[in-house]
């Protein structure tokens, strides 16, 4: 994976596959004091053994039956190892689940953030079920966004109708780039 959303859509995906009926997607950027970008996603899934904790790392180790191999913790965990990182799994059987990424934010290894803007309005408009969280830091700068609250703002309007995901797309637009001053700053 190229792009650190890609990432998160893959472990948000992880989340609702653990049967997480509410996930919180955190990112936080710091890029003057602590020159950091953390993501860290919390559900309240299935959650697993401490076996299970340390076998997810290993790229042969999957719980999906639609393949055998699951990289999508391994690659996470060689990214953020190899710009200055760590990646942290916190899990309770029956409780839920925190992954949690860093990355030291000037590190040239550090993939690019990506289209976050798309991949939070997939996340949601896939999952109107599931109670998502996104709160982004910039350092002191904060946007944050639930799914509830977009169901309740549109009532009996579908999240699928064409001027929704329009709006959806440009009120995410608006907020992240006002995130980083106004600029667009996706490929961060």
């Amino acid at each position: 994976m190229r792009e650190i959303s890609q990432h998160i859509l893959d472990l948000v995906q992880n989340s609702i596959e653990a049967g997480g009926t509410q996930v919180t997607l955190e990112i936080k950027e710091d890029r003057q004091i602590k020159d950091t970008f953390l993501i860290r996603v919390t559900d309240n899934g299935r959650g697993m053994d401490e076996e299970t904790c340390t076998k997810v790392l290993d790229p042969f180790m999957t719980t999906r039956i639609t393949r055998r191999v699951g990289l999508g913790l391994p690659l996470l965990h060689m990214t953020t190892r190899s710009s200055g990182g760590y990646l942290k799994i916190l899990s309770t059987l029956g409780s839920g689940t925190v992954v949690e990424a860093l990355y030291q934010y000037s590190h040239w290894d550090r993939p690019p953030l990506g289209n976050i803007v798309e991949t939070i309005k997939f996340i949601i408009v896939a999952n109107p079920e599931i109670d998502f969280i996104y709160q982004h830091t910039v350092d002191q700068a904060v946007f944050s966004i639930t799914t509830k609250e977009i169901i309740e703002i549109l009532g009996d309007i579908s999240l699928t109708h064409p001027e929704v995901l329009l709006w959806l797309h440009e009120y995410l637009t608006f907020h992240v780039m006002n995130l980083y001053g106004g600029a667009s700053d996706e490929n961060n």
